[in-house]
């Protein structure tokens, strides 16, 4: 009490010396100030609360001195040829000036009689705010000069940290090098993301908050909100261009080829990665900073800076998404997908509050439609194996280009295997159906394999010779198997799948034998084999035997060690079955051919190979042609 006593008695004396001295109400004005500048408590504001508690308070020539004080003082900063915040001293003085306009303003706008005096302290205020508002923009300006993209830090302690380098790089052991001899330092990647960075000087931080609480305070938030979310979207839209991402629309997107899409892909990985990690956190906390304690003006001032770069970023994913269903573009569809997907904490960080909730839903949406297109890629895929012509056989029974192609992009796919069953599990959620485009990824890898199987018999077809369409078969059949074991692809298909289909491969090996060696093995055992025992419907002769068998074989060498056994497990298993299965049929024909009556001594004229002859003819088949023709003769 007796301190608010001492402080009424300092405040009337101070009154009382400006009557005495003041000659006019301006020199007495003039005196109040010296007064306020002296002493916080010689405010005007605080000179008018005891006026007014003196029963003076609405007398119309104080309150006409007061606004005339205001206005002189407030002109004389606002015409002043520098940035009222270049000088500290001067920013102070005019906040105080601010402070006691707006609490002048809030006093008259109470009384019923003071119409007159508010219109002139609204208008003084409107001027004083758009000075605010010109000086909080030259703020912004002057911290970003001093910004230019700089080191990002570690923000694990929550202190500031030093802004000196591009947020492309990571050059955090420059320190530890000697650049005295002119080397230039080479900076690394960016790898950790878990940093910010301060876009602004602490102290203009401060300065800006100051203003903004004036400026909402005196109800220009949004003047203040917008000039804020231009300046700071300029940083976040050259920040991008850095980082190498373009403004490109659907269209151009669209016209790109694949090779110049795949180079902008990579950039876009890049920049949604340095955006949604590291500068739209940091613009967040700007943000809380400047605005803080100021309500929606932080949330929605947030939301202008980051809508422009957010939609850049969004809408090229989109453009993707929506873009060609081409099977190649699966490997970086899913990059785009991945990378949508495992964003999505920090869109949901990020842009947390109502008036974000659009861009948040935008990211979701978008990261469905790329599921989607994956989806469609697949269906093309399908396509693609379903109609592939069966035009000329390839030569030699080989491997076809179509289940080389295949078995490899879908070997590739499941790689991404997870992310691949998030994809077709989405669609299984969403419609449930047994369609192929909508099921688990393991009944897709199935209907594939069926498909290129199908596809694979239609072409077996083409070839004359039933035996060649047997070898085809098993060059395909035994390459898919392999490409499917001990990989993601063949947990997929699991081990059911795989038996299987080695068992199909030895369906392929038994059929080969019968069309192409059964013939010449009724030759040779003729004894127990009426049909191979005679040739147009009469009884084959020892002699008229060992010819056939002769000719019979050379014709199978001929063609078949033309024919290619990729394999090379395949192929020693193919030959050692053969040679178990002619060798000794033939050695008990030539011992019975050598004994027969008809033949006697003369057995050597007709023997044209020996075991070991028939043996390494047969270890000459399925060589694509290496090996050579012609007998011990």
């Amino acid at each position: 009490m007796a301190a608010e006593n001492g402080e009424e008695k300092l405040i009337a004396v101070a009154r009382n010396i400006a009557k005495t001295l003041g000659h006019n109400e301006s020199m007495a004005d003039d005196i109040l100030q010296i007064f306020s500048n002296f002493d916080g408590r010689f405010s005007r504001e605080k000179l008018a609360d005891k006026l007014t508690s003196a029963g003076q308070g609405e007398d119309p020539r104080v309150l006409d001195h007061t606004i005339k004080s205001l206005e002189r003082q407030i002109s004389q900063y606002i015409a002043a040829d520098h940035p009222i915040w270049s000088d500290s001293a001067d920013s102070s003085a005019f906040l105080d000036c601010i402070d006691e306009l707006i609490s002048t303003v809030r006093k008259l706008s109470a009384s019923s009689s003071a119409g007159a005096h508010l219109a002139r302290a609204e208008d003084l205020l409107q001027q004083a705010m758009f000075q605010l508002e010109e000086e909080f923009r030259l703020l912004i300006e002057r911290g970003g000069e001093s910004f230019e993209l700089t080191r990002p830090y570690n923000n694990g302690d929550g202190d500031l940290g030093k802004n000196n380098n591009n947020l492309l790089y990571d050059d955090s052991d420059e320190d530890d090098h000697d650049y005295s001899d002119g080397e230039i330092p080479v900076a690394q990647p960016l790898s950790n993301y878990d940093v910010l960075i301060d876009a602004l000087p602490s102290g203009i931080i401060n300065d800006l908050h100051e203003i903004a609480k004036r400026m909402v305070v005196s109800g220009f938030g949004k003047e203040c909100s917008h000039v804020y979310s231009s300046c700071r979207r300029e940083f976040l839209e050259e920040s991008l261009s850095r980082l190498g991402l373009g403004k490109l629309s659907n269209e151009e997107v669209q016209k790109m080829r694949w090779q110049e899409l795949e180079d902008e892909i990579d950039k876009w990985t890049k920049a949604a990665n340095v955006s949604l990690r590291i500068l739209f956190p940091s613009e967040r906390r700007l943000c809380d900073r400047v605005f803080y304690g100021l309500g929606s003006v932080n949330d929605l001032s947030f939301m202008e800076v980051c809508r422009g770069t957010v939609v850049q970023i969004l809408n090229f994913a989109d453009a993707v998404a929506i873009g060609s269903r081409s099977p190649e573009r699966l490997f970086k569809v899913l990059d785009l997908f991945e990378t949508m997907r495992d964003l999505m904490p920090e869109f949901e960080f990020n842009f947390s509050d109502q008036y974000c909730l659009v861009l948040r839903n935008d990211a979701v949406g978008i990261w469905k439609r790329l599921g989607e297109a994956i989806r469609g890629i697949f269906m093309e895929l399908e396509n693609l194996i379903r109609w592939d012509p069966a035009k000329a056989p390839v030569p030699r029974g080989g491997l076809h280009p179509i289940t080389r192609y295949v078995m490899n992009y879908i070997r590739a796919a499941c790689r991404s295997r997870e992310s691949l069953e998030q994809v077709f599990e989405e669609s299984m959620s969403v419609v449930p159906s047994k369609d192929s485009a909508l099921s688990s990824l393991s009944d897709q890898m199935v209907w594939i394999m069926e498909l290129l199987e199908s596809n694979l018999e239609v072409k077996a077809k083409i070839y004359g010779d039933p035996a060649l369409c047997s070898v085809f078969l098993m060059n395909n059949g035994r390459y898919i198997v392999e490409k499917v074991k001990d990989n993601e692809l063949g947990l997929l298909l699991g081990d059911d799948w795989i038996k299987k289909h080695t068992a199909k491969i030895k369906q392929y090996h038994s059929s080969y034998q019968r069309s192409s060696w059964n013939k010449l093995l009724g030759i040779l055992r003729a004894d127990s084999s009426p049909v191979a025992a005679n040739v147009g419907g009469r009884s084959m002769s020892m002699k008229d035997r060992i010819k056939a068998f002769n000719s019979q074989f050379e014709e199978i060498y001929k063609s078949q060690s033309q024919w290619i056994i990729f394999d090379e497990q395949q192929r020693n298993e193919l030959r050692m079955s053969l040679s178990n299965l002619v060798l000794p049929a033939y050695r008990n024909f030539i011992e019975r051919f050598q004994n027969a009556p008809d033949v006697g001594r003369h057995a050597d004229r007709y023997i044209k190979y020996t075991l070991e002859d028939i043996n390494s003819r047969i270890n000459e088949l399925f060589q694509g042609g290496n090996g050579s023709a012609g007998g011990r003769k």
